[in-house]
């Protein structure tokens, strides 16, 4: 199968992904375009969508699953958020002169999983990612996602912290990293075509 990916700008990407992510149930909020645009402006990222023809036999193509990933610094002062992640992850990533991607939201929708979406995104960012010279890729997550957990193991990412919650072990955070090498490359699997959004 050869799956049609489609890279997107920040402005028309943001919407996009506002819109695919109202066919996922599971997520508790889900991100405005304007909270995108504002994590991702002035540092450097990567907007990506798989798209799938209907089911319906006729040759429209929809949006199926998705990834956002971006740049973090060793000195995040702007956004909270990234503040007290860097903060959570000190001691586990090493940072000073070295570029660490942070894959920050993504998804398939339910009646698309299991069919490589998601799987031939994760390969076109690590592609994205070495041409773009990062060393290392993190990703954070909750233990009860079991599923994205099965995916991360079957794409070889570490664990380098686990956040136990007091109160609900399955809101535990687990955060995960990847080192990216030019080898990663040879176990891709997919047969991808990427396009730039018209």
């Amino acid at each position: 199968m050869e799956y049609l990916i489609t890279q997107y700008s920040l402005e028309q990407g943001a919407l996009e992904i506002q819109y695919i992510e109202e066919f996922f149930g599971e997520f508790p909020r889900r991100k405005l375009a304007s909270e995108i645009i504002a994590r991702l402006e002035g540092r450097e990222h990567l907007l990506l969508m798989a798209m799938a023809k209907l089911p319906d036999g006729s040759n429209q193509r929809v949006p199926v699953a998705f990834k956002v990933a971006h740049e973090i610094f060793p000195e995040e002062r702007e956004e909270p958020k990234l503040t007290d992640l860097v903060h959570r992850l000190h001691g586990c990533v090493p940072f000073q002169g070295r570029r660490v991607l942070y894959s920050w939201i993504g998804g398939t929708r339910r009646d698309w999983r299991g069919q490589g979406h998601f799987g031939a995104l994760s390969e076109h960012q690590e592609v994205w990612a070495l041409e773009h010279g990062f060393d290392e890729m993190i990703v954070k997550t909750k233990n009860k996602f079991y599923e994205m957990r099965g995916v991360l193991d079957s794409q070889r990412y570490q664990v380098i912290k686990y956040e136990r919650n007091a109160f609900d072990n399955a809101e535990s955070k687990v955060y995960l990293s990847k080192k990216l090498h030019p080898e990663l490359l040879r176990a891709h699997k997919s047969l991808r075509t990427v396009v730039e959004a018209a």
